[in-house]
């Protein structure tokens, strides 16, 4: 009897120091990983509006949750790397400013969920099946660039009257441009207007542009999502 009150007894002990132990364990942190082609700088609104959105759920940097910044300082070919960085660090999961950064989160981890944000066209992109059904490990938000483009040139219309010829500049290694072009062409139709498109591949290629369209006597021009965020990121000043 006195042996079966030993070993209940030794039972229990070790029962309770399981628990103990449990209980002593430190509350894993959750870790987010920001993953983004520009500046600290450029972006900073946004990301201070990143952690506002944060807080007011009850996550504040630093003590309830991890955030590892990465910027690629508009070099965009450390893009995968700093990717592959996050995924090595296991972030619980990453968030991404642009298609610039989307597409090298998305070819680093198929498990990591993926939150995008500005992509002009995931679907377009490969990067969901749907936006209703989004699939695999990538949701977020679409600016949807290619349907809002003639929208733009209406726009456009509406401010200058007069407008007969309009320079749209784009990126052609974008998976969305093609649409947005066609999007915009049919617009262009509709409202009598010339469309003069200008692929801009690199920042290098913006002042080119913007003379080539000066040359062509534009009334205005249009410039579509990748574009306008290498304007922002370059700050670069025109002389049209």
């Amino acid at each position: 009897m006195k042996k079966k009150i030993t070993v209940l007894n030794l039972c229990a002990i070790l029962f309770a120091l399981c628990l103990l132990a449990q209980a002593q364990q430190p509350t894993k942190v959750p870790r987010i990983g920001f993953l983004s082609g520009q500046s600290l700088s450029t972006i900073s609104t946004r990301t201070e509006a990143f952690r506002q959105g944060l807080r007011e759920l009850g996550y504040v940097e630093g003590k309830s949750i991890v955030i590892e910044w990465r910027y690629a300082e508009g070099k965009l070919d450390r893009l995968p790397s700093l990717a592959a960085e996050l995924v090595h660090l296991k972030v619980d999961i990453i968030v991404t400013s642009g298609l610039g950064s989307t597409r090298p989160a998305n070819e680093a981890t198929n498990t990591i969920p993926i939150v995008m944000t500005q992509d002009p066209d995931p679907v377009g992109n490969g990067f969901v099946a749907s936006l209703a059904r989004p699939g695999r490990n990538i949701t977020g938000l679409s600016t949807l660039s290619p349907e809002l483009s003639g929208k733009r040139l209406e726009l456009l219309k509406e401010i200058v009257p007069k407008l007969t010829r309009v320079a749209v500049l784009g990126t052609s290694t974008n998976a969305s441009t093609a649409q947005s072009l066609r999007e915009t062409e049919l617009a262009a139709g509709a409202l009598a207007v010339k469309v003069q498109y200008l692929d801009v591949r690199s920042p290098k290629d913006i002042e080119a542009a913007f003379r080539a369209a000066s040359k062509e006597r534009a009334d205005a021009s249009s410039c579509w999502e990748v574009l306008c965020s290498l304007l922002r990121e370059h700050k670069l000043e025109t002389s049209w």
